[in-house]
């Protein structure tokens, strides 16, 4: 099967968002613009039909739930932000998305704390139950700021850093074998789907 003009398209705009690596240039900036600009004319029309119609139109225009009106509303004055001279009023609704996640804060406090709590006070069966316990332990000693980080309290301390760096590194290796992922993903379909080096 021959290279189809979808695959010509797709190795230019990769080619375009690969060569970002030299340096910015107008064919970067080019590729970005037209996904952001794809991007936003495909979530659109997803929004109106997805959102709007069932959640906003359909109760308020044919249920007669206007109860509704008022979250409409609020979310109608997000649109202010594009005023200069209105734009205060999407602070409003600001302030309500704030408090949700306020809430969920507190929602969160079972899978985020009261697990590892948990965790925390289980007898030392193992060695996997005592590394847990150590780390719970220096980490919250770490940042313990009233008491001076010396002698064996500082030592312990330092435990809770190396715990916390090999979480950070364990998340950020994560991430970027991710990025990797995709990069390979990429140069498969220039060295296959295109060039058809790879059978």
């Amino acid at each position: 099967m021959g290279i189809t003009s979808g695959n010509i398209v797709a190795a230019l705009l990769t080619l375009f968002i690969f060569s970002f690596l030299y340096r910015e240039n107008p064919f970067y900036r080019f590729a970005e613009h037209l996904y952001i600009g794809v991007s936003m004319g495909y979530a659109i029309p997803i929004t109106y039909y997805q959102v709007f119609i069932p959640y906003v139109y359909t109760p308020i225009f044919l249920e007669h739930k206007y109860i509704i009106i008022f979250p409409a509303i609020i979310g109608i004055m997000l649109l202010a932000r594009f005023s200069r001279k209105y734009s205060w009023l999407s602070n409003y609704p600001m302030v309500f998305f704030m408090s949700i996640t306020g809430m969920g804060v507190a929602l969160s406090m079972n899978s985020s704390v009261l697990v590892q709590m948990r965790s925390a006070m289980l007898p030392l069966e193992n060695i996997n139950l005592a590394l847990i316990f150590i780390g719970t332990v220096s980490i919250l000693m770490y940042f313990f700021f009233s008491r001076a980080h010396t002698g064996l309290y500082g030592k312990f301390t330092k435990v809770g850093i190396w715990y916390m760096m090999i979480g950070f590194g364990a998340s950020f290796g994560y991430t970027v074998m991710a990025r990797i992922s995709l990069l390979i993903g990429r140069i498969q379909f220039l060295m296959s789907d295109v060039l058809g080096l790879m059978k």
